[in-house]
């Protein structure tokens, strides 16, 4: 059986429960990946967010909710529920709200990003099973629907959450 490749860019967002299907998304940097994946129906999805918050440009939000955290995540459990998805059985896995630009950074992008994601699973009595956040270095992240296990690939090297 062939795996099909499903890629996820930045402000994107796929969902699928497809068995042969392999999610992925490139290059998190201070962007926030978030895979979410209920094992009891076989549905799962990813999310590349950009920015934290939507009220820093509605308009763009509007128009590409997945753009931001705040806004992306509840297009993404509101799809994976269509699926027949239920929140209290998804497991939630976190990449990237990194630092690149300076140890000074005034935006703190990333952990603005990361800390939004945080608050926004908290308040859908979601949990984060598995991080690689944070540092300078960046990730690719994949969902292998096969078997919901999540994968970092940084440096060359894969690791499971």
């Amino acid at each position: 059986m062939n795996n099909t490749i499903i890629t996820v860019g930045i402000s994107d967002m796929k969902v699928s429960n497809d068995k042969s299907a392999i999610i992925v998304t490139y290059s998190l940097g201070s962007c926030v990946g978030l895979t979410l994946y209920d094992p009891a129906v076989g549905v799962g999805g990813m999310i590349h967010c950009l920015l934290p918050l939507s009220k820093a440009n509605p308009n763009r939000a509007q128009q590409n909710p997945q753009m931001f955290v705040d806004s992306g995540i509840p297009v993404l459990l509101a799809e994976l529920s269509k699926f027949g998805a239920q929140k209290n059985r998804l497991i939630a896995k976190v990449a990237g709200a990194g630092n690149f630009l300076q140890a000074n950074d005034m935006f703190k992008t990333g952990e603005r990003n990361y800390t939004v994601l945080r608050k926004v699973l908290w308040k859908n009595n979601i949990l984060i099973k598995g991080e690689d956040v944070g540092g300078s270095i960046p990730r690719t992240m994949t969902l292998y629907m096969k078997t919901g296990t999540t994968t970092i690939k940084s440096r060359g090297v894969e690791t499971e959450l």
